[in-house]
């Protein structure tokens, strides 16, 4: 039988990553309200994935109400979460937002955990709270910085909360809908819910110039299709908790993308906080490189 699992998965997740990291970038060099360019992203996502849906398996989905139910709230969640958390941006540092949400795996485990009933062994729980450790230390200079820095990193967590449960909401109905329907769905569905944002607050839909659409477009291809579509591929074969502490690694690599072409500094809380994320990581994925390793040689050997 041929497996469904994707080629090479963590250099797929490590793509994805690299490219969602990006975008805290591109949203820092434009001027546009980020609700806009976060329906124009998710909309022009769905345009471009939109070739790449099997439309004769279509017929064959065996999907409950319960299922599309959870799709439908997969969509809103994701809407929420660019609603928020782009608009962090606006408040406060791109590191300071990373680092927030990099307490994503935190939620997603526990999210797991009652969902799915996925248990974690105690190493595993130490390399995350290693990497977690990381990003709090990263982000120690922000703290008490000003009034609207606070504004943005509350922002930025209500984006890791919704964010969060987009996550599991895709783990659960991951083995019932194709990849790029299911991105094509809650991308349109995460598009709407910034469009019903927008309209209710005035904000022109088309008053923008040529490279604001330029912008649009590679919101769209790279943070989206190359980083978001990606990791929805990846629920079925990763889960959601191995992909978030994958995510982890984010603020860090923001933070070298931040300090290239924006000029923020890299701070010496940053750099230790930094170091000690990628070894959190790093012992996290050799973990369990190891455990699957373990457990085919035991499947081999009966």
């Amino acid at each position: 039988m041929k497996s469904n699992k994707p080629s090479y998965p963590y250099i797929l997740l490590f793509i994805s990553i690299l490219s969602i990291s990006i975008s805290s970038i591109m949203i820092k060099f434009s001027n546009t309200p980020t609700s806009v360019a976060g329906m124009y992203r998710l909309f022009a996502s769905v345009i471009l994935l939109l070739p790449f849906v099997s439309w004769k398996k279509l017929r064959c989905l065996e999907m409950s109400k319960q299922d599309w139910s959870i799709v439908f709230l997969a969509g809103l969640f994701l809407g929420l979460h660019f609603l928020f958390w782009m608009e962090s941006l606006v408040y406060t540092s791109v590191a300071s937002s990373m680092v927030i949400l990099s307490l994503q795996p935190l939620f997603v485990m526990i999210g797991s955990y009652f969902i799915f009933r996925e248990r974690v062994n105690v190493v595993n729980i130490l390399c995350l709270v290693i990497a977690l450790l990381g990003s709090i230390v990263i982000a120690w200079g922000d703290f008490g910085v000003s009034r609207v820095a606070l504004i943005g990193d509350g922002l930025s967590l209500l984006g890791t909360v919704f964010v969060s449960a987009y996550m599991l909401a895709g783990q659960k109905v991951s083995h019932k809908i194709g990849a790029s329907l299911y991105s094509v769905i809650v991308f349109f569905l995460g598009g709407s819910v910034l469009l019903i944002y927008n309209l209710s607050n005035d904000f022109s839909l088309i008053d923008y110039n040529s490279s604001d659409w330029i912008y649009f477009f590679l919101l769209a291809l790279i943070p989206t299709i190359l980083g978001q579509s990606i990791i929805n591929m990846l629920l079925k074969s990763l889960g959601a908790t191995t992909i978030s502490v994958g995510i982890i690694g984010e603020p860090v690599l923001a933070i070298i993308l931040a300090y290239l072409f924006l000029g923020e500094t890299i701070t010496s809380f940053q750099f230790i906080g930094g170091m000690m994320t990628l070894l959190g990581m790093g012992m996290y994925f050799w973990v369990k490189a190891v455990n699957y390793t373990t457990v085919k040689y035991q499947n081999q050997s009966r």
